[in-house]
């Protein structure tokens, strides 16, 4: 609550509560930020006033008194001989210390949040102060124009086409009327129109744009014609592509025949004359002039080039005319009744190729030409009595030309706007630094997802391309999953049998540490010897012996030994050096079919590695040309139209390469543990060539141990 009253430096409002006894048994004792002080008053003397629920006190007066009060014991303390008493089981004072501070902090119903269902919340400041707009008077009731893009607002936080979109007044209740001139979350652009009761001069006003609802039931927004006031006659957004320009209000002037699009205009898209035929407007009622009426007239103009006479705004009626010309840049106004013509004193050109605004102003008494939101000429004239249909870009009366160029957010008002109104207008709808002083979008703030992952964000913006994409690119990206699906599969299985290997091996390696020792101490008739390298161990160690690639190795080389030992019914012979190289050859041969063993599979890796790119290529390719092939039958060329396209075609790349790169770094990391296990089976064949060379050595060679006692 607010306290009627002034807060000082000593004193200030504090809220109050009255709670009942069950909820106040368990607040703290000693009070905190935020946590209530428990205090019965024995008599209605206050160090302060109170007044509507709000009392007017100094708190570190208060505080302190009451912390030394309980160092003394005592169950009550006094302030101003005003005694407050700690009681139970009566219903008590609960003073809401939000902190000790020096300076008050006033409740705004605004930091309430508006609607618990819209979990999105961002702070809209329009500020006409000197540093921005600069307004010397307010502007009435006006619409402004708020940009959304990346870089201000969070699309993945709101619906599809922005229809939970709510903008709120600074008082945290009003619902403005609003209207979506257009909302892409696939290009992350939007443009909204909110309609104000009026901005006033040399302040800043903060609304808010909630956001975030997905209930399917929730409330709809202020109907879009709402957003402009009654005074608004026609507001053409040329946002429709391929049919006639809709006015965006209640009044439905509509565009008699279609004009051509002028995409990435300055508001989204405009109006592209090409001085060939101009755009008409059927006269209705609310688009009668009569003689002397208020009235003001707003477009953007962006010329080609600049020619003599180019006719923007053109109304026409035996005597009487009203045009708005660019003659060689200078901006002009026409008007003539009852065959009297008057024409503006022309001042400064405006530069070809950058947007202009126009605004002409008629209070009765003159017709005022404003460019850009600053005076630039008059006419004592009033505005001429005309029924006829009002032309944009023509046509061309004699010494006149159709305009060449584009226009965008044209509009006509009954009333004679004030020069506030217009100079915000020309400021706020631009693109440069001034319009983004002058209307700014802050950054997500209360109960609103701050710390929201940008990485699902990303997530839904490659959901929005696949939306996109065509046959041939789900082609491709069928394909590049084949890939992946196999490509992992081969992985995995790599990985557990490699793993298996390994245990395996260190387990050989671990018995034939002490059989290298000796080698004939197993005797290669005993395959059950030879088969567990000492014939014990349990079932689950020989199963994982059976795995290892060394003992394969080393069962081939037992068994060449004992196929040559047979030969030598009293094995007094040993082996010779041909029998040796014999089983080295088979010990090599062992070599080869354990290698081709461990690299079985990783064909498709490479596949994947060199196919995955190449692959996702052919689909980006196929689906730009497929785009451009559309466009060029359409005869569209806009950023809207290719961006989707081409975007969902690079989707196709991006796919092939999520397949190649992961399958590199695999077959990297396997390749090079079937390289270290293929350098221990090489070490292993020399070790144990050696040992079967010294321990079954010829008869006739001499023992080394002999030869050197003698």
């Amino acid at each position: 609550m607010v306290n009627s009253g002034t807060a000082t430096a000593s004193n200030f409002p504090i809220r109050l509560t009255l709670l009942r006894d069950q909820e106040s048994a368990n607040l703290p004792f000693i009070p905190s930020s935020f946590a209530p002080l428990r205090l019965c008053a024995r008599q209605s003397i206050y160090p302060g006033t109170f007044h509507n629920g709000c009392l007017t006190a100094n708190p570190f007066i208060l505080v302190k008194s009451f912390l030394a009060q309980r160092r003394k014991g005592e169950k009550f303390f006094r302030i101003k001989k005003s005694p407050f008493i700690w009681q139970n089981g009566i219903s008590v004072i609960a003073i809401s210390l939000t902190g000790l501070c020096l300076a008050a902090t006033p409740l705004h119903a605004a930091d309430a949040w508006w609607n618990r269902a819209w979990t999105q919340r961002q702070p809209l400041t329009l500020d006409t102060g000197a540093g921005a707009a600069a307004l010397s008077e307010s502007t009435g009731p006006t619409t402004v124009l708020v940009r959304l893009s990346d870089a201000n607002f969070h699309f993945a936080s709101a619906r599809d086409n922005g229809g939970d979109l709510r903008m709120i007044a600074a008082d945290g209740k009003t619902v403005l009327p609003y209207q979506l001139e257009s909302y892409d979350n696939v290009l992350n652009q939007a443009f909204v129109w909110v309609k104000l009761p009026e901005l006033k001069a040399g302040a800043k006003e903060t609304l808010y744009l909630y956001y975030g609802n997905s209930d399917p039931a929730m409330p709809p927004a202020p109907p879009a014609t709402d957003a402009y006031d009654a005074d608004t006659i026609l507001v053409y957004h040329f946002s429709g592509r391929g049919s006639a320009p809709a006015d965006a209000t209640t009044n439905g002037n509509n565009a008699s025949s279609a004009g051509q699009t002028a995409d990435s205009s300055l508001i989204d898209s405009g109006l592209k004359l090409a001085g060939t035929s101009p755009l008409n407007i059927a006269n209705t009622a609310s688009l009668e002039w009569k003689a002397g009426q208020p009235l003001t007239l707003t477009a953007w103009i962006k010329p080609t080039a600049l020619q003599a006479n180019a006719v923007i705004v053109s109304r026409s009626e035996g005597q009487a005319a009203f045009r708005l010309l660019l003659d060689q840049g200078i901006p002009t106004l026409e008007t003539s009744a009852a065959g009297n013509p008057l024409r503006s004193q022309p001042a400064a050109p405006v530069a070809a190729g950058a947007w202009t605004h126009l605004a002409v102003v008629a209070d009765g008494k003159t017709l005022q030409l404003i460019v850009n939101g600053l005076p630039y000429a008059s006419l004592d004239a009033s505005l001429p009595a005309l029924t006829s249909p009002l032309s944009l870009g023509g046509p061309a009366a004699t010494g006149a030309n159709n305009f060449i160029g584009e226009l965008d957010e044209f509009t006509i008002s009954r009333v004679a706007r004030t020069a506030a109104w217009i100079k915000f207008a020309a400021l706020s709808q631009g693109t440069g630094e001034a319009a983004q002083r002058a209307v700014s979008l802050g950054q997500l703030d209360g109960e609103v997802a701050k710390g929201q992952s940008k990485f699902m964000e990303h997530l839904s913006l490659f959901k929005d391309i696949a939306g996109n994409m065509m046959f041939d690119g789900w082609i491709a990206v069928g394909v590049c999953g084949v890939m992946i699906l196999i490509g992992w599969t081969v992985a995995i299985r790599k990985f557990i049998y490699l793993n298996s290997i390994d245990k395996g091996t260190r387990l050989f390696l671990k018995q034939w540490k002490a059989l290298s020792t000796d080698l004939t101490a197993l005797d290669p008739d005993d395959h059950a010897a030879v088969g567990t390298l000492d014939g014990n161990g349990d079932a689950t160690e020989q199963a994982l012996l059976g795995k290892s690639p060394l003992f394969h190795i080393y069962q081939i080389g037992s068994e060449e030994i004992r196929h040559r030992l047979d030969k030598d019914h009293n094995r007094v012979n040993g082996l010779s050096g041909r029998s040796i190289q014999a089983i080295r050859a088979s010990l090599d041969a062992g070599l080869v079919h354990e290698s081709h063993r461990l690299s079985d599979g990783l064909i498709y890796l490479t596949i994947s590695i060199a196919g995955g790119p190449y692959v996702g290529l052919l689909g980006t390719v196929v689906g730009v040309m497929i785009t451009f092939a559309i466009i060029a039958r359409s005869g569209e060329v806009n950023v809207n139209s290719i961006a989707p396209g081409i975007a969902s075609a690079l989707l196709a790349t991006v796919v092939g390469l999520v397949v190649a790169i992961p399958a590199l770094f695999i077959y990297s990391y396997l390749n090079g543990r079937i390289k270290n296990s293929l350098a221990l089976m090489q070490v292993f064949i020399d070790e144990f060539v050696a040992k079967m060379a010294e321990f079954y050595r010829p008869a006739q060679e001499p023992d080394a141990s002999t030869e050197k006692s003698h």
